[in-house]
């Protein structure tokens, strides 16, 4: 009986890591997945309602990482590749759970103040709770296109709508996130409002 050999590799050395996984090295997973475990899960978080959600997605995220390792081209970022896939788990996420679908309604929405600097008067982590009291939908196409980098033509064809639908989602997030800091943080200036993401 022959037996597989199993690939050797340091801890840091990330495409040895990788290398062991692909032949199945019960360590080497273990190692990527530490490794990257706090990273994949603060996209799982920013995605997600709730702690469980973002575990659920995570789960099924480094999974998906796991079987389909051999089409990492190893010549680009391994965060990029992996943040991918942890969004499109999001999105199958959401999407079997009939989340997005059930809440594509339209919201009443006031006009925002467009004012500029606001980013620079709250903290990254403000803003980013503020985003979490979005609806699914909302929240997904707005951390999609402004955190990572996704155009709306290309979310339109994840979610399987229409770019005008993802367009006018985008605006009421937007809209709903300058209206949120605006009765959170009240003592915002609302003088010099500008080039923010929202």
């Amino acid at each position: 009986m022959f037996f597989r050999k199993k690939a050797s590799f340091s801890d840091d050395d990330l495409e040895g890591v990788i290398q062991a996984c692909l032949s199945d090295d019960k360590r080497a997973q273990r190692v990527l997945f530490q490794q990257y475990f706090s990273y994949a899960k603060s996209i799982c978080l920013r995605y997600s309602s709730s702690t469980e959600e973002a575990e659920e997605i995570l789960n099924e995220g480094f999974l998906k990482v796991f079987r389909n390792l051999e089409r990492y081209d190893s010549q680009l970022p391994f965060k990029a590749w992996l943040r991918t896939i942890m969004v499109n788990s999001a999105i199958s996420y959401f999407r079997k759970n009939q989340k997005f679908h059930s809440e594509i309604g339209y919201d009443a929405v006031p006009d925002p103040v467009l004012d500029e600097g606001i980013v620079d008067q709250i903290s990254a982590d403000e803003i980013l709770q503020l985003v979490q009291q979005l609806k699914p939908i909302y929240r997904s196409i707005f951390l999609m296109h402004v955190v990572d980098g996704y155009q709306l033509r290309e979310i339109a064809d994840l979610f399987n709508i229409k770019e005008g639908t993802v367009r006018s989602h985008f605006a009421r997030a937007r809209a709903l996130l300058q209206q949120m800091v605006i009765e959170s943080y009240p003592y915002v200036s609302q003088r010099n409002w500008g080039n923010t993401p929202f």
